[in-house]
């Protein structure tokens, strides 16, 4: 059986603590993998190279760094295939989602190459006779970064490349259920230049994670994932003195108006609910149908969820896979179980699937499309992140009622409106309490030059993921007033004229 190990030092490090956990393929439910938990003594070892590193590192040209990151943007994209797979081997999303998630992960390498342009500082001459101020940005020091299952490869690429491009050194502590795109992502990092100590990765549990947040060499800390978790390590980082960015969960709406192109909307709604099966902090889970647009709307998501392929994601036919475990699976489906007691309308239940029909795929995380109409605002399948493939719809009788039900929501990562009406598009944008908001666009995820991260309970720290968030979060700014005397004021006669 295959064995996932540490990353340290530039060299792949077997683990010592004995601890190991299974990685299944979730396509049969087979365990396919172990990889090793690190001791908080392992995750010293990654932090200590990673800090030993940063005494050269920090003072590497702009020039030597961002050379290193083209090479590693070619070498990424020669890869693509290989790191999909790997992604679909381990979490079970189809092979074009997998690809997916790894060009938008390019798009932030991308722009780690041009941090020569985003490190510039000011300079104000004259403030006062001969003095001058200037503000730089530097490094902060080893940073870690703490990352989800969903999204093994893009994630990670949020993080590190900014990182590292700004003068950090980094430690990556990967999801344990998905490891092996993020060992492939160190390895292909060496093999572009990157020096040793530069990019670590431990993986691990909560020991590994705990480690990290108190560790008195780590200065900063980077998190995607869920709600209660995220609290949990800013909490704990900002009170042992770290940077905090902690990205949570999300309960994402979009709001249909009654003269919104019903079709496009649908399309929108099938594919930002159920792709990725539904396991994407910016999938949209709950749709809010104003006026008499639902019972069409919902006949029209039916209509194309029913037609979705779901199988193993190595089969290019399979348009949605499995969810990443059993227990997932299981508790994704309770949801859809008790949804009608709890007053909703069970249009889909996808609870039954199981699976492709050969005996490969018996034991597979399988699950297939639910949709919920007339969900009521205190059912458990709206209040909740369910991260999975189910849609809620809720009726409003007004945008004004449509918005309130939006802002109600404790999350506040991504929403989206559905209109023709510019006026109305216009005023959703600047009233609804969320930090991505699409027009006509479902999932806003933001370009890697824009930064990504959302209000109330999806964000805990000051500071979104990448673009010029990103850097702010991984520099600290420093201002340097200066006053040199002039040569003619005395001291060594280098033969200037006197202008008194």
């Amino acid at each position: 059986m295959k064995t996932v190990h540490h990353w340290i030092d530039g060299k792949s490090v077997e683990g010592t603590s004995g601890a190991y956990g299974p990685v299944t393929d979730p396509a049969t439910g087979a365990v396919t993998t172990r990889v090793a938990f690190a001791s908080a003594e392992e995750v010293d070892a990654a932090v200590a190279a990673a800090g030993a590193a940063f005494a050269t590192w920090r003072g590497s040209s702009l020039a030597t760094r961002t050379a290193v990151l083209f090479r590693y943007r070619a070498l990424l994209d020669a890869h693509r295939d290989e790191l999909a797979a790997l992604i679909t081997a381990e979490h079970g999303k189809v092979h074009s989602d997998a690809l997916g998630e790894v060009a938008r992960g390019l798009e932030i390498v991308e722009l780690a190459c041009g941090i020569t342009t985003q490190l510039k500082g000011e300079l104000s001459t004259e403030v006062s006779g001969r003095v001058d101020v200037a503000s730089i940005r530097q490094p902060l020091g080893v940073v870690v970064g703490i990352t989800p299952f969903n999204f093994p490869a893009m994630v990670p690429m949020w993080m590190f490349p900014l990182a590292v491009a700004c003068g950090n050194t980094f430690v990556l502590k990967p999801s344990e259920k998905d490891p092996s795109a993020a060992i492939r992502l160190a390895e292909l990092a060496a093999e572009a230049g990157l020096p040793d100590g530069v990019l670590n990765v431990v993986n691990g549990d909560r020991t590994a994670v705990d480690r990290l947040l108190e560790h008195p060499d780590v200065a900063a800390v980077s998190f995607v994932g869920s709600t209660p978790i995220a609290r949990h390590i800013h909490t704990t980082a900002s009170a042992h003195g770290k940077r905090v960015q902690a990205l949570g969960g999300a309960k994402n709406h979009m709001l249909v108006l009654p003269d919104a192109d019903l079709d496009a909307a649908a399309d929108a709604a099938v594919s930002a609910a159920y792709g990725s099966a539904g396991e994407r902090c910016m999938a949209i889970s709950a749709v809010v149908a104003v006026g008499d647009t639902g019972d069409e709307l919902v006949a029209k998501i039916r209509e194309r969820a029913e037609k979705i392929k779901i199988g193993p994601g190595d089969d290019p036919t399979s348009e949605m896979g499995p969810l990443i475990t059993r227990a997932h699976r299981d508790k994704v489906a309770s949801y859809v179980h008790g949804a009608a007691a709890q007053g909703a309308e069970v249009v889909l239940d996808g609870t039954g699937f199981t699976g492709p029909g050969t005996a490969e795929h018996a034991e597979g995380h399988w699950i297939g499309l639910s949709l919920l109409d007339k969900v009521p605002v205190d059912a458990d399948a709206y209040r909740e992140e369910i991260f999975g493939p189910v849609l809620c719809v809720l009726r409003a009788e007004t945008y004004e009622e449509g918005v309130a039900l939006i802002n109600a929501s404790p999350w506040g990562n991504g929403t989206a409106i559905f209109t023709r009406d510019g006026g109305a598009a216009r005023r959703f944008q600047l009233e609804v309490e969320a930090g991505m908001v699409g027009v006509n666009v479902p999932i806003p995820v933001p370009v890697g030059y824009h930064s990504f991260g959302g209000w109330k309970h999806s964000l805990f720290g000051d500071h979104h993921v990448y673009g010029n968030d990103g850097v702010h979060f991984y520099t600290r700014g420093k201002v340097v007033t200066t006053r040199w005397p002039d040569p003619q004021d005395g001291g060594v006669d280098l033969g200037f004229p006197s202008h008194r």
